[in-house]
């Protein structure tokens, strides 16, 4: 039956998002503003303070402890809900790491966290009174999952910065007008002396740490404010217990306890409102209501829960989504019983559109009556087998992409009850004719096992593995995002390591069987190959305030590149194929960011582009919808339907079949044949890219269009510059693109650059023809102190094929740009450009 497959971090891992903007503060007079003081309100002895905190955090969310391996409660710095800065990073000093001191994998869990004489977070002056004071330290008890270095939250694990929104003591609203304001919960409340004030109340503007709070007076150490209470409590006993708070927003939502009927009316409401991809998939909530609940009420008449279990399934296929799914424990016989019978051959379609048999089981059916493989199927029971398949409604159904619906339906087509007794199957032997054959159905599950995209996948597998291939170039499989993200990490990164202390020439990256699991730990792991900061996407969910999809313009999905010697700038090849899912998708898509990889499989990936949460049904079943509507940096609907489409497409034909079936792995064959030699590679090109006008090539660069360099695979330092010689760039290119060329020379005065270039001549060549310097824009200008000189145009509408451009710099005498000698020769730059046709 269907694998569920999750990209899952929008749906729970919100820990870290913060507000977007501020309301207007009015202003009434000119004058700073005097906060009112009102009396303190102490619910213990004011002499000591609290020193241990304890409580418990319970969650419902199905997917909370999906991949955690180092669960940590932190007294958390909370400097960035004071200021409103999302990108404010929890001081490491700042951080006391609390004990779980129960089973965390059980809810309720709990914890206990003892706080330090005297805290190392960040200072802020809250009362507004125009007079500066030394301040307050604000804390709240979050949790958090600790992924990467030591045992303190770095800037990945804070999910880029901000302040907790799920999870911990405070109480934070998703209303878009007041988005991540803190409404409640508890504080902890650090003073440095007893001259120190802190917030009563909210205020007018229903906010904390504005003009118009009240405030009241704090003892000097520790206090618990209690903002449930109004005004706000101040607690300072030694002991006080703060309960972890999972909002409304990530709890699971529990049908369990209603009819059937009122249960799936639940449901049907729930996806009409909620569900990320309606007007996408055309949808029509009513009508599909209309269409099913009478088969709930029916169920619901007649006490028949097997009625009800499939009046559910019948539900969720309908719906056009890999990611809609339910736990399917009361169909399981039927499933059973549905695929038991096999005919021993199983069937693929190759790309002109024939249906073969691409296994026959020796000795079985198919075998007895004389079929062969690569034999062409005809037809099932008279029925034209193309018509057959695409009426099979598989059990691993619904589909988002319909290419890979077709792969499933060619699976289930050849199975059947065991009481369907024969088959009429007409076929013809390659070179043979055509012939007809009843076929006895019969228990055998060779030809279902080997028609899996799974087969062969160790179950037990680690999430991340890696080898050097006999080519020379590495391979990593990346089977899950949803495993032990520390285990999975910790051998990313040594991977990555052992690749570039090796100075392994490309990698090949396998996440042809990966289900998916956490997004963010997708976009980090995808970081590694990038040495900048990128944008790669966003997603909206529905708002139950606002009734309407609200995306959060802070929430941007961002790669994080690690440390320098970390990062991977080679050659990269990414295989993806339909079990490729969900955060899987998302990692190989933003590996096509700036064309960093490039995509080979024989099919796309699934085209599960959201994200998803659970809720439940009665008799103990669990669905899954899409809630999150993912999107790209521009704000396109990117994977949903589509999936991630190899840039190589690899052939499906029968020799491909036939190698496949011998156990040859003809999709990494053309990795490595992608990876050794860039497509485009021998093809002489139709003509040279189209050179911008001068007003073009300035519009270019302004605009921050690549360099040609940027797309190269080699990468060179300063030093490599410094003595005559040529270097080499190659630049495949998966689509066309604006790219800039450039030379330029920079000195540490004018005097000295136009006396250097009195001594240097330069030569543009491209696809064997010399350019003209006055095709280029030249441009005379400051850089970092120094004094530079440009040479540049910009390369657009690139023909298919393999280009040459070089540019030559000859040194006619020594040189000296005011900081080092250059020799006399010719300085090189060859660029061999790549685009595949």
């Amino acid at each position: 039956m269907k694998t569920r497959s999750f990209q899952i971090f929008a749906s729970i891992m919100i820990l870290c998002m913060a507000i977007v903007a501020c309301a207007p503060k009015l202003e009434t007079t000119k004058l700073t503003p005097v906060p009112t003081t009102v009396p303190i309100a102490v619910t213990a002895a004011d002499d000591s303070g609290p020193k241990t905190v304890t409580g418990t955090l319970t969650y419902t969310n199905t997917f909370f402890t999906d991949g955690v391996a180092e669960p940590v409660i932190i007294l958390e710095d909370q400097g960035g809900f004071v200021t409103r800065d999302r990108k404010f990073l929890i001081p490491v000093e700042s951080q006391v790491i609390g004990e779980i001191t129960s089973d965390f994998y059980t809810s309720p869990f709990t914890y206990s966290l003892s706080l330090p004489s005297k805290p190392n977070g960040t200072l802020h002056d809250v009362n507004h009174d125009g007079v500066d004071q030394a301040g307050v330290m604000v804390f709240a008890v979050a949790y958090w999952t600790n992924t990467w270095g030591d045992p303190f939250l770095e800037r990945r694990d804070q999910g880029g910065g901000g302040w907790s929104s799920a999870y911990a003591s405070t109480k934070i609203t998703d209303d878009p007008k007041f988005y991540l304001e803190v409404t409640g919960g508890k504080y902890l409340v650090y003073a440095p002396d007893g001259q120190q004030q802190f917030p009563s109340g909210f205020g007018a503007d229903k906010k904390l740490f504005t003009d118009d709070d009240p405030i009241m007076d704090l003892a000097a150490g520790w206090s618990m404010i209690n903002m449930d209470q109004s005004p706000f409590l101040i607690d300072r006993s030694e002991n006080p217990t703060i309960e972890l708070i999972e909002p409304e927003s990530v709890a699971l939502v529990d049908f369990s306890g209603l009819s059937y009927t009122k249960a799936f009316d639940g449901m049907a409401e729930k996806f009409k409102n909620e569900y990320a991809f309606t007007d996408l998939k055309k949808i029509d909530w009513d009508a599909k209501s209309a269409e099913f609940r009478p088969r709930f009420v029916e169920a619901e008449k007649n006490k028949d829960k097997h009625a009800y279990a499939l009046a559910l399934r019948d539900f969720l296929w309908s719906i056009p989504d890999t990611h809609v799914g339910y736990s399917t424990d009361l169909l399981d016989k039927d499933f059973s019983e549905e695929i038991a019978g096999g005919l021993g051959f199983a069937m693929r379609e190759t790309d002109d559109g024939k249906i073969i048999a691409n296994f026959v089981l020796g000795g079985g059916p198919a075998a007895a009556a004389g079929m062969t493989w690569g034999a062409e199927i005809i037809s099932i029971d008279g029925v034209s087998t193309t018509d057959v398949v695409e009426k099979v409604v598989p059990w691993s159904s619904p589909f988002s992409n319909t290419e890979i619906k077709r792969l499933q339906q060619l699976r289930y087509a050849t199975r059947f009850k065991m009481d369907k007794g024969q088959v009429e199957v007409k076929f013809k032997n390659v070179g043979g004719a055509e012939k007809t054959a009843k076929l006895e159905v019969v228990n055998e599950f060779d030809s279902w096992n080997f028609s899996s995209f799974r087969r062969g996948v160790d179950a037990e597998a680690l999430p991340v593995e890696f080898d050097l291939l006999p080519s020379g170039y590495g391979y990593i499989k990346i089977s899950s995002f949803l495993d032990n993200d520390v285990l999975s990490i910790q051998v990313w990164e040594r991977a990555i390591k052992y690749f570039n202390d090796n100075k392994v020439p490309g990698v090949i990256l396998d996440l042809r069987n990966n289900g998916g699991g956490s997004g963010w730990l997708a976009d980090q792991m995808a970081a590694y190959f990038f040495d900048k900061e990128i944008i790669v996407g966003n997603s909206s969910q529905y708002n139950k305030i606002t009734g309407e999809f609200y995306t959060d313009p802070g929430g941007e999905a961002i790669m994080l590149p690690p440390r320098a010697d970390l990062q991977y700038s080679g050659p990269v090849v990414v295989m993806v194929g339909p079990s490729c899912a969900s955060a899987c998708e998302f990692f190989s898509y933003n590996m096509t960011i700036n064309d960093r990889a490039t995509i080979v499989g024989q099919y796309p990936s699934d085209g599960a582009g959201g994200s998803v949460e659970d809720f439940s049904m009665p008799e103990a079943i669990t669905v899954q919808i899409t809630i999150g509507r993912a999107v790209d940096a521009e704000g396109n609907i990117h994977l949903e339907g589509k999936g991630v489409v190899p840039d190589v497409r690899v052939l499906v034909t029968a020799e491909t079949l036939q190698k496949l079936a011998n156990g040859e792995d003809v999709v990494l064959a053309a990795a490595e044949k992608v990876i050794s030699e860039p497509q485009g590679a021998g093809v002489t090109p139709s003509g040279p890219p189209e050179m911008a006008s001068a007003a073009a090539a300035s519009s270019a660069l302004t605009s921050g269009k690549s360099y040609l360099e940027d797309l190269a695979r080699e990468k060179y330092v300063a030093a490599d510059f410094g003595a005559p010689g040529s270097l080499a760039y190659t630049i495949p290119l998966t689509k066309t693109d604006t790219l800039v060329w450039m030379y330029a020379w920079c000195t540490k005065s004018t005097d000295i650059l136009n006396q250097n270039f009195k001594n240097i001549e330069l030569k543009f060549a491209m696809d064997g023809e010399n350019i003209p310097l006055d095709k280029f824009k030249t441009e005379d200008l400051e850089s970092g102190g120094q004094q530079c000189r440009l040479y540049y145009t910009a390369l657009s509408k690139w023909p298919a094929g393999e280009h040459h451009l070089s540019t030559t710099a000859t040194f006619k005498t020594s040189i000296n740009d005011g900081s080092a000698d250059y020799a006399p020769g010719d300085y090189i730059l060859d660029y061999a450009v790549y685009l595949k046709p």
